[in-house]
């Protein structure tokens, strides 16, 4: 057994462990989340436009605070483009998601400090809890391709700025860095069929056990 799947093994018995045991109090911490949510919402600007300091309870937040487009929330990102800061969350963000702009225009989806974890954890998690409920641990020790949009990024008012998928292929943590395919060049190239081509040419040799993408 090689040192990876040896290694995953007891990690992902111990995350599967906890999110199991988090079934038992989803709601509670869903509650505890959204009590969360509004206190550092109530200092923001979206926050005091929807009067989150007059809101304590589920109802209310859903009340105050309902489903809406991006045009409603256009006005909130042009201040953080401007460079305010505490507009839709504390501080600013870390990166702005930039959506390809096919309907109505580009968008621009702030990304915070507070969620980044959310897009890295919640999918090496569902990798886990696999090995954890299968006992294979072995696709570990070969390559895994990850398809990405480009993780080259541009600033918009400072923030780094690309697709989703490209800002999460540089926090790919590091322990899995070298067992990633395609290279970071290849990643980088725009037109898809260019690309998937050179993807086939750096991996049709390997040991490949893992593809994943965004």
């Amino acid at each position: 057994m090689k040192i990876k799947s040896f290694l995953a093994k007891p990690f992902a018995s111990y995350i599967y462990k906890g999110i199991r045991k988090g079934m038992t109090t989803a709601v509670a911490d869903q509650e505890a989340i959204l009590k969360n949510l509004i206190k550092v919402g109530r200092t923001t600007e979206f926050g005091k436009a929807a009067g989150l300091d007059k809101v304590n309870t589920y109802d209310e937040f859903k009340t105050a605070v309902p489903v809406r487009d991006y045009e409603q929330f256009r006005p909130f990102i042009d201040q953080v483009k401007e460079g305010k800061h505490n507009v839709l969350w504390k501080g600013r963000p870390i990166y702005f998601a930039k959506t390809s702009g096919t309907t109505s225009g580009t968008k621009y989806i702030p990304i915070t400090k507070d969620s980044i974890p959310n897009h890295i954890n919640t999918a090496r998690n569902a990798l886990l809890c696999y090995m954890a409920e299968t006992g294979n641990t072995a696709f570990a020790n070969g390559k895994m391709i990850f398809l990405s949009g480009s993780p080259e990024l541009e600033r918009v008012a400072g923030i780094p700025t690309g697709r989703l998928s490209g800002i999460v292929n540089h926090h790919v943590p590091g322990y899995l860095r070298t067992n990633q395919l395609p290279s970071y060049e290849t990643n980088c190239i725009e037109d898809w069929e260019t690309k998937l081509n050179k993807i086939v040419d750096e991996t049709i040799n390997k040991d490949m056990t893992l593809i994943s993408g965004i």
